[in-house]
């Protein structure tokens, strides 16, 4: 927990890619190309019915499953990074590889494994005592999400128990880069950050340089980029040309974090 909050002395780009797209063994060297200009990095534990996703995140769902991505694998993947950096990792998930292993149990697999954060999608705050307590009791840290019509006591307690950050949601539907983002967004961060006592990220459409700079400009603590760098993924493969992509592009989000100085 205290590497995640580290991170939010400064505004924070949070990159996010499947575990396992397109194979097991790429996914380790896109974490140390993502590693450069990320302050967290989220990875994706892929699962046959991606909800919450875009199409482009759904397709890497399914090359990771066709690939034998396992949960086990994704916690071996984490383990290899710790050999080579500290950066924060986040897994993001769907609440069934948790149930069917056991909240506790799958929360200490996590820790043991050099995770720092947990993001479950379709876990709601109402439903998540155990599953808190758990990551308590291991310092896991946890974010739970927000929908801009989120009602104030409802973002209240999402923020209680969001103890790395407070995910906002910037628009209504899936994620999936977007040419531009709604003005609901930047209304939905200032309204948040009133009532948020954690740092508040933004994600759901941002591809840009121009978005991350406006979504910082409207008092956000980082964003969340995602489907623009699973596009890279599936584009090129596992090649070296992925891996020089996806350091560009980091690196022009990166510049969009203005009020940070590295």
């Amino acid at each position: 927990m205290r590497a995640i909050k580290k991170v939010f002395d400064n505004k924070a780009l949070i990159t996010f890619i499947t575990a396992g797209d397109p194979n097991p063994e790429a996914t380790l060297k896109f974490l140390l190309a993502l590693e450069e200009n990320s302050d967290i990095i989220e990875l994706g534990i892929p699962f046959s019915d991606p909800m919450a996703d875009g199409r482009t995140i759904q397709k890497a769902n399914y090359r990771a499953l066709g690939s034998g991505m396992k949960v086990a694998s994704v916690f071996e993947i984490v383990k290899n990074f710790r050999d080579f950096s500290e950066k924060p990792i986040i897994l993001m998930t769907y609440y069934n590889p948790v149930y069917v292993r056991g909240e506790e149990n799958f929360v200490k697999m996590a820790k043991d494994s050099g995770v720092n954060g947990l993001i479950v999608v379709d876990l709601p705050v109402e439903e998540a005592d155990n599953y808190v307590k758990a990551c308590r009791n291991y310092e896991m840290g946890t974010v739970f999400l927000s929908a801009p019509n989120t009602p104030e006591d409802r973002l209240r307690t999402i923020d209680e128990l969001s103890s790395a950050f407070v995910y906002l949601v910037s628009l209504y539907g899936t994620t999936g880069a977007r040419d531009d983002l709604p003005q609901m967004a930047f209304d939905f961060v200032r309204r948040a950050k009133n009532i948020c006592r954690k740092p508040v990220c933004v994600g759901f459409g941002i591809s840009r340089k121009e978005h991350v700079k406006r979504i910082i400009d409207s008092g956000a603590d980082g964003v969340v980029v995602g489907s623009v760098l699973v596009k890279i993924i599936e584009e090129y493969g596992n090649s070296e040309k992925t891996l020089d992509k996806l350091k560009e592009k980091t690196k022009e989000l990166r510049q969009g974090c203005i009020k940070e100085v590295r």
